[in-house]
């Protein structure tokens, strides 16, 4: 099942009630995911030469502000943790990936959920509805954001194994469907220097479109080559720092939908989600085509 959820605004209004508008959508797929939920949110860029880090600890009282103090003598720049529900958001100067790899060191006990300019990640165990209520997603403004709920098939029902997953800066996937040989491109990956946290086989697609992107491809090349090297069937959506991307694979067996009016486009497993949008009786629809990529950035719509 699963269900998945993508708003990217194109007007004012639309982004300042994004967060609302997401929440409306993941209570209409809540019943595909039950075990779990979570979002991507693309929001508020850091400043120049610093970045975003999403953490969670399965710690109630995790000692946020002692890392806070570890992190300014190892990178100089940090700003106190903004303490979302079971995560933290910390702003740090320094490059992701140095970050990403003093806190792997330091601090094993804690998973990083996203690091970028742009991107933040929160995620848990629970009805969907429920966490949009823990972690105040209806009152969120956001330029974009992808969302998902889970019904665990593949994998345990944790924080860790929900969606959405990042293995790059500001890139982020979300996935309905199954791979089939998820664990043999796992150990191919890592040879190429990719990390993974679970042995989620969404993770793995993650990972791949990051490896893809990393040898100097677009996102529209990277997402093609879903379609020669992944296994099984899927609906992909992807979050980057200026929009986001939707793929089904060739037989496209799990349901999509997606709509665009002038103020928003979206996507949903069920036009239900889509129904929640203002205007969206007059939004243009469709049923993406399999193997088809589709994508909006700012530059497209602007």
């Amino acid at each position: 099942m699963c269900g998945i959820a993508g708003l990217f605004s194109k007007s004012s209004e639309t982004e300042e009630r994004l967060g609302a508008h997401l929440s409306a959508m993941l209570g209409q797929l809540a019943d595909r995911g039950p075990d779990s939920a979570g979002v991507a949110i693309y929001r508020d860029p850091a400043p120049s030469g610093s970045v975003k880090v999403s953490l969670f600890s399965e710690e109630p009282d995790y000692p946020w502000n002692r890392l806070e103090g570890e992190l300014a003598e190892s990178f100089g720049t940090v700003t106190e943790p903004e303490r979302i529900a079971t995560h933290a958001l910390f702003t740090v100067e320094g490059e992701g990936e140095q970050v990403q790899r003093w806190l792997a060191g330091e601090h094993p006990e804690l998973r990083v959920m996203s690091v970028g300019e742009h991107i933040e990640i929160y995620k848990e165990m629970g009805d969907p509805r429920q966490f949009v209520k823990e972690f105040g997603l209806e009152t969120v403004s956001a330029s974009h954001a992808l969302g998902h709920t889970r019904m665990a098939t593949e994998s345990r029902v944790t924080t860790e194994h929900s969606h959405p997953f990042s293995t790059g800066l500001d890139l982020c996937l979300v996935h309905n469907g199954s791979l089939s040989n998820h664990n043999r491109l796992r150990v191919e990956l890592r040879r190429q220097g990719i990390e993974f946290q679970t042995d989620n086989d969404s993770e793995v697609a993650a990972g791949y479109l990051t490896w893809r992107l990393q040898q100097g491809e677009d996102l529209e090349t990277a997402l093609n080559g879903c379609l020669e090297d992944l296994d099984g069937f899927y609906t992909f959506a992807v979050g980057t720092a200026d929009g986001f991307a939707v793929l089904r694979d060739p037989i496209a067996c799990k349901p999509a939908v997606m709509a665009e009016s002038d103020d928003w486009v979206a996507m949903a497993s069920e036009y239900r989600a889509i129904a929640e949008l203002p205007g969206a009786d007059e939004a243009e629809l469709w049923e993406p085509e399999p193997g088809r990529v589709y994508h909006w950035a700012r530059a497209k719509v602007a």
